[in-house]
């Protein structure tokens, strides 16, 4: 009988123990699901305040939050102290908010194209362009205004009502006055109120990049000793072996039975041998200054860009080993010790002229004197070094600049001095030349070949 009460006990005390293991069991369970809900609520309430607070930033204008200021303000302080002035500027600032409200609604949907007739241009002229717009939409969209981007400038166009399937065409012209590179677009349309307290925009993706090259003037090549040849110019190295005849000279041990020239051993008596000028091919490097105090201003560094792509583009279309360097931004830390430069592309006329659009002046620069150094260690077989600088360079840093490249090979100094009359003058082996416009480039060196 005992036995048996012991296993009633035995057998309630375990059901109440498994009562109340399955009881905490589900009150820890509804802890963690509400866990876990409010932690999806918390994360959902924060995207939506985060995507609601970009969206504000994106269309409340500067107008608009003065005016949500004003109605917060007014209201608050007329209603807090009775004053019945602050209420009527808080309710005029809040209808002005409430009235701009509905030009935010809807959304257009148009299909737009922009297009520019040319990708390349000299400075000095425009190019023309278009913007097309299409209502791809079932509803009438309504007026509207398009923004056009074009370089540091914005192009403003009056969309009209446009019913849906028609198209509005707009002509447009893009200056191209300086050199450089233009981003044209991308076309944005503009939904706003006529007070200006919100702004939506769409902007769409098409973008085009205006090239701006130089001015270039030809450059007669044999002026320069850009001689046309293909197996080299030669030099007054003397070697037994090349292309180059240069003399006949007696035989010596060691030189090779093929170079000996028969007929005027049978006239001497004697081995004569043919001696030859050793051949290189030509090799130019041009050296353009980029700092800011080597020029008077920046219409002296657009001269001395456009002669340095002058002469560039003549050696690229002579077929010459080309190499252009620029001076380029030392960081300032390192403007000590750095020495920093940029290679322009020259494997054709194009890519030159396409990195001469994004040459620009640069404030701490490495000097025109440790450029050329740079160059000259880097450059090999350099035949002939063109350095194209402004008024501000002397002679004293020429002549330095002149020491950095090998013995044998030709300096020619391009000084940019705007208004001044072309010369030219000899100093050793550098020959410098002054100019004040880009036409004297190509006298000057017609004068110097002759």
């Amino acid at each position: 009988m005992e036995s048996t009460k012991s296993r009633y006990s035995e057998t309630a005390e375990h059901t109440a123990t498994h009562t109340r293991t399955v009881l905490q069991t589900r009150r820890d369970g509804a802890v963690v699901v509400a866990v876990v809900t409010s932690l999806r609520v918390v994360g959902l309430v924060r995207r939506w305040a985060s995507r609601a607070f970009s969206l504000a930033m994106r269309t409340v204008t500067s107008a608009g939050w003065l005016a949500i200021a004003a109605a917060t303000v007014g209201l608050a302080v007329g209603i807090g102290f009775g004053w019945v002035e602050w209420v009527v500027a808080g309710l005029t600032a809040l209808a002005l908010v409430l009235v701009a409200v509905p030009f935010l609604l809807g959304q257009p949907d148009y299909q737009v194209e922009l297009s520019i007739s040319d990708q390349r241009v000299v400075a000095g002229s425009q190019v023309d362009g278009k913007v097309r717009v299409v209502n791809a939409g079932r509803r009438i969209a309504l007026p509207g205004r398009l923004e056009v981007p074009v370089g540091t400038g914005l192009l403003e166009l009056v969309l009209p009502l446009l019913r849906p399937g028609r198209e509005f065409v707009e002509s447009l012209v893009v200056p191209a006055q300086r050199r450089g590179i233009v981003v044209v677009g991308p076309v944005t349309a503009v939904r706003a109120d006529p007070v200006g307290v919100f702004r939506r925009e769409i902007a769409f993706e098409d973008v085009h990049q205006l090239y701006v090259h130089p001015e270039t003037v030809r450059v007669p090549s044999t002026s320069i000793g850009l001689v046309r040849d293909l197996e080299g110019a030669p030099t007054r190295q003397i070697v037994d072996s090349d292309v180059s005849f240069h003399a006949i000279r007696p035989y010596a041990p060691g030189d090779s039975r093929r170079q000996i020239h028969w007929k005027s051993t049978a006239k001497t008596g004697t081995l004569m041998v043919r001696q030859y000028e050793e051949s290189r091919r030509s090799r130019l490097a041009v050296i353009l200054s980029c700092a800011e105090e080597e020029y008077t201003d920046s219409d002296e560094f657009e001269l001395a860009v456009s002669a340095a792509a002058s002469i560039g583009i003549q050696a690229v279309r002579d077929g010459r080993d080309l190499e252009v360097i620029a001076s380029a931004e030392v960081p300032g830390m390192l403007r000590a010790r750095a020495r920093t430069v940029h290679t322009l592309p020259t494997n054709t006329v194009r890519m030159l002229l396409d990195a001469c659009c994004e040459v620009n002046q640069v404030a701490s620069s490495t000097p025109l004197a440790e450029v050329c150094s740079v160059a000259g260690e880097s450059v090999e077989q350099l035949s002939l070094a063109v350095v194209v600088c402004g008024a501000p360079v002397g002679l004293r840093t020429l002549r330095q600049a002149a020491l950095s490249f090998p013995s044998d090979a030709s300096v020619l100094a391009v000084v940019c001095d705007e208004g001044a009359p072309p010369s030219m003058s000899r100093f050793g082996s550098m020959v410098v030349l002054r100019i004040g416009v880009l036409g004297d480039l190509t006298q000057l060196l017609v004068r110097g070949a002759a």
